[in-house]
């Protein structure tokens, strides 16, 4: 999926106007699967991350239902730690939602409501990382993970 969106603080872009892909593939490169995460507007009364959910991607898809295409996303969610930022870092804290089994919480979104990728750093604690940890496991061993605000200036800009 392409995300195409307006930062006009930005001069970078043309205009103003951004393109990223957001991937959700069983092998990147001849490597490990990808899939990335995204902030979903989940509410666009809300300022920043008030307003915004991060979500892991899955699987692309699109259905037809009565002669309309349905371009969708499934993903799985994750939740603010807290309510304001973390006050060391200036970051939102999440953690992945998970159903009492400790499954995942999964679910279909329409992709209008993603608004573009997300970076997420694992909150390391005090413990050392296997070494044999590689990326695409990364966002699968942490249990709270930070939401990289400086990873670019509309990042920056619309989450906080």
């Amino acid at each position: 999926m392409v995300a195409t969106y307006y930062a006009p603080s930005d001069l970078s872009g043309v205009g103003g106007m951004h393109r990223e892909r957001i991937r959700a593939v069983p092998t990147w490169r001849n490597g490990p699967a990808r899939y990335d995460c995204m902030y979903v507007s989940t509410d666009p009364e809300a300022e920043g991350m008030r307003g915004l959910d991060i979500a892991r991607v899955r699987l692309f898809f699109e259905f037809s239902f009565l002669g309309i295409k349905y371009p969708c996303a499934l993903i799985q969610w994750f939740s603010r730690v807290t309510s304001e930022p973390d006050e060391d870092t200036g970051m939102w804290i999440v953690q992945p939602d998970r159903d009492p089994s400790g499954l995942p919480i999964r679910e279909i979104i329409h992709l209008d409501t993603i608004e573009r990728a997300a970076h997420l750093i694992g909150v390391y604690g005090d413990a050392f990382l296997p070494r044999d940890l590689t990326f695409d496991r990364s966002l699968d061993i942490f249990r709270a993970y930070y939401v990289n605000k400086y990873i670019d200036h509309h990042a920056y800009e619309i989450a906080y």
